[in-house]
């Protein structure tokens, strides 16, 4: 790579904040901006992750700190922006990672579409969608529209552009999430942010890892379903997501880009049967 290619996915100087960095990809992308330079806010509930995050950072050179937010929280949010500012500086990045399917909303045999609760559907969108995206959303694009050349980026999920079957709330919320980033690529484009979606295929990690594997860490039937479906055979690791990000998170790389959803899913969404 040379000084030019460097240049273009530099984030030294820029302050980022990932909610939902405790997760197993919030905090991979956590690590993945702190190595391109920026100093990262590991945002979450769950203090022993978010401190763990923090030390693999720091240990591997990088800059970051652990603030305690619950996304689903405006008060709590709002309290997370302001020690964030006071303590690392103005962020000039946003990625909502925060989200999760629960088994509540999952459609099963012995739990069809029509025995949902309201009240456990309102919590997926709760999380998916208020703390997933419209949250911090909300807190930080202000803050970051003072200063411009800032860059907001959502986590979505295959299943918001086509529902996989079971997991109806969380498609359904997640498909909310990819017209929110729309919306607001538009309302904030003329204001110094860019507002863009990831969107992952199948990555094992703690909130699909039940549906994927067996106890004996065998696949399921549904983890085979997923890989014939994906032309690249193969679930994709945490790390395949931080390139897609820091790419959007750099104002001299994408500097032009923004209302776009980057898909990285090993060809899931290309292929029909």
């Amino acid at each position: 790579m040379n000084s030019t290619e460097k240049n273009l996915f530099d984030l030294s100087g820029q302050i980022a904040v990932v909610i939902g960095a405790t997760g197993v990809l919030g905090g991979a992308l956590a690590e993945g901006l702190a190595a391109a330079g920026a100093t990262v806010a590991v945002t979450g509930r769950n203090a022993e992750r978010g401190e763990a995050c923090v030390n693999r950072i720091t240990k591997a050179g990088g800059k970051a700190a652990f603030i305690n937010a619950d996304a689903t929280s405006m008060e709590s949010v709002t309290k997370a922006a302001s020690v964030i500012e006071a303590t690392l500086g103005a962020p000039t990045i946003l990625v909502n990672a925060a989200g999760g399917n629960d088994p509540s909303v999952t459609v099963t045999p012995d739990h069809p579409f029509e025995q949902i609760k309201t009240s456990d559907w309102q919590a997926s969108f709760d999380l998916n969608l208020v703390g997933g995206a419209l949250i911090p959303c909300q807190v930080f694009g202000p803050k970051m529209a003072q200063h411009g050349g800032a860059s907001i980026i959502n986590i979505a999920s295959v299943s918001a552009h086509l529902p996989l079957s079971r997991v109806v709330a969380y498609s359904a919320a997640k498909a909310a999430v990819l017209n929110l980033t729309q919306f607001l690529s538009r309302e904030w484009a003329t204001k110094g942010i860019r507002v863009n979606s990831v969107t992952p295929g199948f990555f094992p990690a703690e909130q699909n890892r039940k549906l994927l594997f067996n106890e004996d860490g065998t696949p399921t039937p549904r983890a085979a379903s997923i890989l014939s479906h994906t032309p690249m055979a193969r679930f994709g690791t945490s790390e395949e997501l931080i390139g897609a990000v820091v790419f959007l998170a750099s104002h001299k790389a994408s500097a032009f880009v923004t209302g776009i959803d980057l898909r990285v899913d090993g060809g899931f969404l290309s292929q029909t049967i």
